[in-house]
């Protein structure tokens, strides 16, 4: 039986890199008393993938993994086991089982949406204090141009990559109390094995456009949820993917 979760990492926990939340599931699921499948060899281990991996630093409120189990509880007991044993910083907020045929998590996600906000205590750009300005900024940059071409360095080469393709979504938020009052940015960006785009790169890149350093101590990056694709090109998120309350 094919379970998939849903959670939040918040807080503290966004300073825990990915391999060390895998092994913090590991020992979460034993505990909550989830019936998970292991696999077989003579090193067996549970069967547990991950949609894809957050950066460190990131928060979130939309990470999902897939388990195998042999029986499972509902899906307000399952969430309810699981939250009495997470650290303060992450919660389970879905348990639902997968149709038989359905796809792993991490073999299916196609975007990730995110808000960014300056943190409290960096300096802000006069320019970025401007909702308005940042508009008509956008404009100029993304909503007008057909074409936007960026390069992606990696440790081995680089690669030029056409933002128009793999921005879905490009928005200036207005001034709110959790943005510090001043102006953020939304993005929804193409998030897969094929094509992954950081949302910090896009925005770094607006940055330049506008003549401005970008620094990306001073950015507050926050995941709202991982989407797929349908048959109708409709991106929907994760949770819906053939899934069935229990």
């Amino acid at each position: 039986m094919k379970i998939r979760i849903k959670f939040r990492k918040y807080g503290v926990m966004k300073f825990i890199g990915h391999l060390d939340i895998m092994r913090f599931f590991q020992k979460a699921v034993r505990r909550s008393g989830i019936d998970i499948c292991y696999s077989e060899g003579f090193s067996p281990h549970q069967i547990m993938s991950f949609a894809a991996p957050l950066g460190v630093g990131i928060t979130s409120d939309g990470e999902y993994l897939d388990i195998e189990v042999h029986t499972t509880k509902t899906t307000s007991e399952a969430i309810a086991a699981m939250n009495d044993i997470m650290v303060e910083g992450m919660e389970i907020t879905g348990y639902v089982q997968l149709d038989d045929n359905a796809r792993p998590a991490m073999s299916v996600v196609s975007a990730a949406d995110y808000e960014i906000w300056n943190k409290e205590g960096f300096e802000v750009p006069e320019k970025s204090m401007d909702y308005r300005q940042l508009q008509q900024e956008l404009l100029g940059f993304f909503i007008e141009p057909e074409e936007v071409y960026i390069t992606k360095k990696t440790k081995k080469s680089e690669k030029v990559m056409n933002l128009k393709q793999l921005v879905y979504d490009f928005q200036i938020l207005p001034p709110k109390e959790r943005f510090g009052n001043y102006p953020a940015f939304y993005l929804n960006v193409c998030t897969g094995s094929t094509d992954n785009l950081k949302p910090e790169l896009v925005l770094e890149a607006f940055y330049q456009y506008m003549g401005l350093e970008y620094n990306p101590y001073a950015m507050q990056i926050h995941r709202k949820d991982v989407y797929y694709t349908d048959i109708d090109g409709r991106k929907k998120p994760l949770l819906e993917a053939g899934t069935i309350i229990i």
